[in-house]
């Protein structure tokens, strides 16, 4: 074992402990004091690590951002096709799957994140990743159907969990994969207009 597993190891576990506070009691509201006392070691242990809250932040943003960032690299390195629009979507689709809770996070706490740098760091790659799904001369229809498609992926998201809290919204509601399925499906049904007829 190498001396850096244990760190990257302690880092990540901080990230997962502060990212269950701020889902708890907000972003604000959560002191690093409190970060500590949940993790079980002292603030000079944690400042080790991060010196401040929005270091933290970041460390959980670049988690988020990772496979976007990973669809960005691989977009920019191919020619634009339709083919490569739905691939950009797809694999939005597949690097959320597994960030669920770090969706809820900045749903919930969207005023103080953008009031941040790291929140603006976000909508740079968000927006990076919409370009790569438009063709030349794009419309302003065609930069909002590439937002939303996107956003689709995560409401979707939203959306099912509250039906399965809602008894009448639950009856033939899919389980977690249908719902990605219909997610991706009408994400992709949105992208599928990008470049169409209209006024360029």
């Amino acid at each position: 074992m190498t001396t850096q597993t244990p760190r990257g190891d302690t880092r990540a576990r901080i990230l997962d402990i502060a990212l269950e506070l701020f889902a708890e009691h907000g972003y604000d509201k959560t002191s690093l004091r409190e970060i500590a006392d949940r993790l079980g070691v002292t603030k000079a242990a944690l400042y080790y690590h991060f010196r401040t809250k929005e270091d933290i932040l970041a460390g959980i943003v670049d988690t988020m951002s990772a496979p976007i960032e990973e669809a960005i690299a691989w977009g920019r390195e191919q020619p634009y096709s339709p083919a490569l629009r739905d691939e950009i979507v797809r694999r939005f689709a597949e690097g959320m799957q597994s960030r669920q809770p770090l969706l809820r996070f900045f749903h919930e706490n969207q005023p103080t994140i953008r009031e941040l740098k790291v929140g603006g760091r976000f909508k740079d790659l968000m927006f990076a990743l919409t370009k790569l799904m438009l063709g030349p001369d794009p419309t302003f229809e065609d930069r909002v159907r590439a937002s939303i498609s996107l956003m689709t992926v995560n409401v979707a998201q939203f959306i099912g969990e509250a039906c399965v809290s809602d008894p009448e919204a639950s009856v033939g509601l899919p389980d977690a994969e249908g719902r990605r399925e219909v997610a991706l499906r009408v994400a992709l049904d949105i992208a599928e207009g990008i470049g169409g007829p209209g006024p360029r």
